[in-house]
């Protein structure tokens, strides 16, 4: 059974995912979210390939999907930061609430996205 969030943690801390078109600009967006402390980890993840419908055609992208830690009351703020800085006139930004997950992690993730 998965360790409890510590007390107020709970959905506190969200995944966010996004995917970029280059693993250059993924790890550029990566290292600023971590230094402006709105992510506590971003993962940036080996090149997938995507199909989706867009403008009423199915396209095909080779994209770096991107894997970010934060807490929710900053979703607003990193969404800002994403689209700032994404290529992609409609970014894919997509949270994740983290329900269960080991304490000393979660707890990790709020102190690290904390003010200093």
């Amino acid at each position: 059974m998965p360790a409890k969030a510590p007390a107020g943690g709970g959905d506190a801390v969200l995944v966010v995912f996004t995917n970029l078109p280059d693993r250059e600009s993924a790890e550029k967006l990566a290292r600023l979210l971590v230094e402006q402390r709105l992510a506590a980890c971003v993962n940036v993840l080996d090149g997938c390939t995507s199909v989706y419908r867009w403008q009423d055609a199915i396209e095909t992208a080779r994209e770096v999907p991107v894997l970010i830690k934060t807490r929710r009351e900053l979703f607003a703020q990193l969404q800002d930061a994403i689209s700032g800085a994404h290529p992609y006139a409609v970014p894919e930004i997509v949270a994740l609430a983290v329900h269960d997950g080991l304490p000393a992690y979660l707890a990790w993730v709020q102190t690290e996205t904390a003010a200093t």
